[in-house]
């Protein structure tokens, strides 16, 4: 059994508890992890906020900061190897995918240590003849920042990277469901040299979120989860009047028209879908394909899918591992089945396989005919994919924006006036045209509707992290008239 602490205040420590994190692909306990405590959480706070007010975190030139950043962003393409393997063992996500996703999120870590010393103010062209007025950017404070287990280097990376280089300090809550990658990421921090307390990680439940997201000393609270998760984080911000960023679910159109390329469409919409094991926020889980290639499109989609290689996440071999936990396959199982009763017809998959670990086959449902399916409004977070047909442009948008969510949409046409006019009329944070998946530093990332608010990604995360301050200085010589005397 390997040992996670948390990390607090420059330190390495255990949390009031302990509890054993599962390996997806076997079932069994692999590593005992330290579980916080609502102390836990005061102590992680306070380091944080003691190292924003002290000097030799609060007095840094920004290009300092930016500098350890890039210290940081080195050492983690150069460990990446080993967080990658902590993270499929403790998350059941495949290695092939765990290895390529560090050696990017190095490359955000990069682009916001270029950042550092870019955040600028502002002068004002002021109507009083006698004062000067700028603006100053400043670190809005003590950031919480809670991420899910999927992808958590990554989503961690995109707030930490801006938030780090807006001069804020950070403790994150790493989800209890696979929390080990976070915690070894930690110890990075130590080897790139940022002062004591500037990041701190714990973990725990739902009681240490709460006690993070409500505490007073918190200013901002990004979020990445589910939105049933995120109104507790809202109504919790009351506590504290924290500012709030939310990157939450969506449930994806795919749109196929007849004249797209098909080839790249299936090898896209399997990506989309069956990539990350579905366990992705902008998973594209609902295809919305024009009627008349509707059967040959399934056809290829479905040999395509009986034709992945599921099995150890560990081997670079494997291209769909198992679910994180045993509520996902679950709950999978459990909304097939009620989809199937609501007319929705088996494509292929459906059923848990009957092996160790929390394996789901990649399953394709056909809801043509069954418009009330539960699996056309329900977020899985598994490799299950619905489809729906269309018949003309219209009739696309419609049942595209047919939906709670608004975070990602894919649209594959050749036709490129027809492509300008969907974008203007999908509703949704991001639209890939021709593409699906696709993400870069430089890029913003989020939704709206049930998928959130704010962006991760680009400067503007990184001014999400700053607050503006109004500066007057008065340029006259002659003295400020009395105000109560009478002329």
């Amino acid at each position: 059994m390997q040992i996670f602490q948390h990390y607090i205040g420059g330190e390495f420590s255990e949390g009031a508890a302990q509890f054993d994190s599962l390996d997806p692909a076997t079932g069994t306990p692999w590593a005992r992890m330290a579980e916080a405590s609502v102390a836990d959480v005061d102590r992680a706070v306070a380091a944080a906020r003691n190292a924003f007010f002290a000097p030799d975190w609060a007095d840094m030139t920004a290009t300092a900061r930016g500098k350890l950043l890039m210290r940081l962003a080195d050492l983690i393409a150069e460990n990446g190897d080993q967080l990658a393997r902590i993270e499929t063992r403790d998350t059941g996500k495949i290695i092939r995918e765990t290895s390529a996703q560090i050696a990017y999120v190095a490359e955000y870590f990069r682009y916001y240590a270029g950042l550092a010393d870019k955040i600028e103010g502002a002068h004002l062209p002021i109507d009083k003849p006698d004062m000067e007025v700028w603006l100053r950017r400043e670190p809005v404070g003590v950031v919480a920042a809670v991420v899910p287990w999927n992808s958590q280097l990554f989503l961690s990376a995109v707030k930490i990277g801006p938030a780090l280089a807006a001069g804020c300090t950070v403790v994150l809550k790493a989800s209890e469901d696979g929390p080990a990658p976070m915690l070894e990421f930690a110890r990075l921090f130590d080897q790139a040299g940022f002062p004591k307390g500037v990041f701190n990680v714990i973990t725990g439940g739902a009681e240490v979120g709460a006690a993070l997201t409500s505490h007073r000393d918190v200013d901002h609270v990004a979020f990445t989860g589910g939105p049933e998760t995120a109104r507790h984080i809202v109504r919790n911000s009351a506590e504290n009047l924290a500012s709030t960023s939310l990157e939450l679910g969506g449930k994806s159109p795919f749109i196929v028209f007849a004249d797209a390329d098909l080839d790249s469409a299936v090898n896209a919409q399997v990506s989309g879908i069956f990539a990350a094991t579905g366990q992705s926020c902008v998973a594209g889980s609902r295809l919305v394909i024009e009627a008349g290639i509707k059967d040959d499109f399934l056809a290829r989609l479905k040999a395509k899918a009986e034709a992945i290689v599921i099995g150890d996440p560990g081997d670079m071999a494997t291209e769909v591992g198992p679910l994180c936990t045993l509520r996902q396959r679950d709950h999978a199982a459990s909304v097939i089945e009620a989809s199937i009763k609501a007319g929705a017809k088996l494509v292929t998959g459906g059923a848990a396989l009957e092996r160790d670990g929390f394996y789901f086959p990649p399953t394709i449902l056909d809801c043509t005919d069954a418009p009330d399916a539960p699996c056309l409004t329900t977020e899985f977070f598994g490799p299950v994919l619905s489809v729906t047909s269309f018949t003309d442009e219209a009739q696309a948008i419609a049942i595209a924006n047919d939906t709670d969510f608004g975070l990602a949409a894919g649209l594959f046409t050749q036709n490129l006036t027809r492509a300008h006019r969907m974008i203007r009329r999908i509703r949704s944070g991001i639209v890939w045209v021709n593409t699906y998946r696709a993400v870069s530093p430089i890029a913003p990332f989020g939704g709206h509707g049930l998928s959130g608010h704010g962006r991760e990604g680009g400067m503007q995360a990184a001014l999400d992290y700053t607050k503006v301050k109004a500066v007057w200085l008065r340029t006259s010589d002659d003295p400020i008239p009395d105000p109560f005397v009478m002329r």
